[in-house]
């Protein structure tokens, strides 16, 4: 009979709590935890965010879309609008992960997270869901371009090139059909 560790039935807080008491202990340690952490983080799958992304917008709840719509306290929600804002609340996880990533510097991991979001709402425009994307069908494509621009402008100005340009190159091959669209992205992220 396999006893479970007190560690496989804590929380990620109180995981967390453990590892920092660890390292004040263990200072030596330190170094090892951050080799481990950004090994990590720094090698996210695209499919995998893809994945994610795509089943973050093609599952919403259609119930939780009707009653974000309609008449409020505060006026009358358009259905349109509605679904805009859920379909932004799926990807704003993902993205601020991307961004995360960004500003600790890990550039390839951001990217990877980039074309895996792009990559999963090209997936999700072709599901033909119901629900909100119904309501917001320029959704994905729309939702690609900010990702797109958001990981530009998260890059330090002399990394931006070299963003853009793996990007482009990274996202012809993945989604040739919004290429032309997402090169604009780039674009103007790079003039702005």
């Amino acid at each position: 009979m396999r006893l479970t560790s007190t560690l496989d039935k804590m929380t990620a807080q109180e995981l967390a709590s453990v590892l920092r008491a660890v390292l004040t202990r263990h200072p030596e340690l330190r170094a090892e935890v951050e080799r481990t952490a950004i090994d990590m983080i720094a090698a996210p799958s695209v499919g995998d965010v893809a994945g994610e992304v795509h089943d973050a917008v093609t599952s919403l709840d259609t119930e939780s879309f009707l009653d974000r719509a309609g008449p409020k306290a505060s006026g009358y929600v358009e259905p349109t609008e509605a679904a805009w804002e859920l379909l932004g609340e799926a990807v704003e996880d993902v993205l601020g992960d991307m961004k995360r990533r960004a500003g600790l510097g890990l550039h390839e991991a951001a990217a990877a997270i980039c074309c895996g979001i792009v990559l999963g709402l090209h997936r999700a425009e072709d599901a033909g869901s119901d629900g909100p994307l119904e309501w917001a069908p320029d959704f994905p494509a729309e939702e690609a371009c900010h990702a797109v621009v958001e990981l530009i402008r998260a890059a330090a100005p002399k990394d931006r090139g070299v963003t853009r340009n793996r990007l482009v190159k990274a996202l012809r091959e993945l989604v040739p059909d919004w290429a032309e669209m997402i090169t604009r992205a780039t674009d103007q992220a790079m003039s702005g």
